[in-house]
């Protein structure tokens, strides 16, 4: 994999990181418009088409560049984000427990697609000798692309710091006084994963859980049997 160009590699990771941001995107939207806040449909943002979701820094420029600059080809954590679904808070009958489940719903909704580019997976392999070449070899590389896309904003989103959903899900949980001071933190959570980043404890903490949830999924599905 690691022999692939530049051009391939973003030709086999454009699919999987769009609908990995998008998809996810969506689903909060959905979500919130089920627990009662229409904002997002108000600003059309419950489609699948992926032009209404997509930001041009963080869904195409940033990942666009870190794997320009990796040399490791597939595999890897990427950063990025989509445009973000309007919510207003007014409009929720329980606004801390309705955020809760609007940031699950994204954490579900990227173990999902990470097991459906599994399925995928197992198709491809399945095809023995022709998954080797051809389009059945793209839908493979594609399909490891999209476990590990996936599996990474899975994992970095189960950070306990806001805006990621994990920190989101502990904001819903945690009593008043101390979500209040948990959400004191959201204006330094870039500096911080900046920080992280600088220092490369972002692969030391971030790595190996996303290692164990493709694992897991690998397990399931049996792939490595196929």
């Amino acid at each position: 994999m690691s022999s692939l160009t530049l051009v391939q590699r973003l030709a086999i990771y454009a699919l999987p990181l769009i609908l990995a941001l998008t998809v996810r995107e969506m689903v909060r939207g959905r979500v919130a418009y089920w627990l009662g806040d229409n904002s997002g449909a108000q600003a059309g943002r419950l489609s699948l088409n992926p032009l209404n979701h997509v930001d041009p820094l963080g869904t195409l420029l940033l990942p666009g560049l870190m794997l320009a600059l990796s040399s490791s080809g597939l595999g890897g954590i990427l950063f990025g984000w989509p445009k973000l679904i309007p919510i207003d808070l007014r409009r929720f009958r329980d606004p801390r427990r309705d955020l809760g489940l609007i940031a699950v719903s994204g954490l579900g909704a990227n173990l999902l697609m990470a097991f459906i580019w599994g399925v995928l997976l197992k198709i491809t392999m399945i095809q023995g000798g022709d998954a080797d070449e051809g389009i059945w070899l793209g839908m493979r590389l594609m399909s490891v692309a999209g476990i590990t896309l996936n599996a990474g904003f899975f994992v970095i989103n189960l950070l306990p710091i806001p805006p990621f959903d994990g920190g989101r899900v502990l904001l819903s949980l945690l009593p008043p006084r101390q979500a209040e001071k948990l959400a004191a933190i959201e204006p330094y959570t870039f500096f911080i994963l900046l920080a992280l980043m600088v220092t490369n404890l972002i692969s030391v903490i971030l790595v190996p859980p996303m290692q164990l949830v493709v694992s897991i999924i690998a397990a399931v599905l049996s792939l490595n049997d196929a």
